[in-house]
């Protein structure tokens, strides 16, 4: 008997969690990282760690930016990871961590940890889950592990991630040091990019349109 949970079982738990409507702009964005990380959740390879976790916020609060009415969009991710079965304050907590240690790291330090040339002593738990992935030969690497790396990155130093080649060093030595695909790695970071722009766009678009209607509407009032 099969009970692998369906994509369509988790969007209805989803909504059981979350009962407002979402603003159709970013009804799409929600869906997709609720889809992915439910794929993630049912694969046999798919472990949770840290980097995944400040991945997951990361790419929620990015995209998310913005959102109306603010106070859903805390419940909107509790839900999303209800929805997978999974701690929304874990997944918080776990982003919190690592993000301060990044701020409290040079850049050098923090790539040469992530490359495990050198121990990160500052957080035991995230040195054994490094390990844990470069030793791995099954390890399910995923684009939201990917970001989790890169908001390292961002934290600790945010004017590398804007010199390219300061950024395709860093992105290299910690692919390698970790046993994961440079390649793969490189560009589910520029899609995240490319993704973030488009989305700053169509709320511009959005907003424009609002504006245009709202003084069609005021013209159209009795003087």
């Amino acid at each position: 008997m099969n009970n692998v949970r369906t994509v369509s079982d988790t969007k209805r738990t989803f909504y059981t969690f979350h009962t407002r409507p979402i603003n159709t702009i970013y009804r799409r964005v929600v869906e997709e990282l609720m889809v992915e990380m439910h794929l993630l959740s049912v694969n046999v390879d798919f472990s949770y760690n840290a980097i995944y976790a400040l991945g997951v916020v990361t790419t929620f609060d990015r995209f998310m930016d913005g959102y109306q009415p603010e106070q859903d969009k805390e419940s909107i991710f509790r839900a999303i990871c209800q929805a997978v079965e999974q701690d929304p304050q874990r997944y918080r907590q776990d982003a919190s961590r690592l993000e301060a240690l990044a701020a409290s790291l040079p850049v050098k330090d923090l790539i040469s940890g992530l490359s495990r040339e050198h121990s990160l002593d500052q957080d035991g738990d995230l040195q054994q889950q490094l390990e844990a992935v470069a030793t791995n030969s099954n390890f399910k690497y995923s684009r939201l592990f990917g970001v989790g790396l890169f908001a390292l990155l961002v934290q600790s130093d945010p004017e590398l991630v804007k010199d390219d080649k300061q950024k395709s060093e860093a992105l290299k030595a910690i692919a390698n040091g970790l046993n994961i695909s440079e390649d793969k790695l490189i560009k589910d970071l520029e899609l995240y990019s490319s993704n973030l722009e488009k989305m700053a766009q169509a709320l511009i678009v959005m907003a424009d349109i609002l504006t245009a209607d709202r003084k069609k509407r005021d013209a159209l009032k009795p003087a």
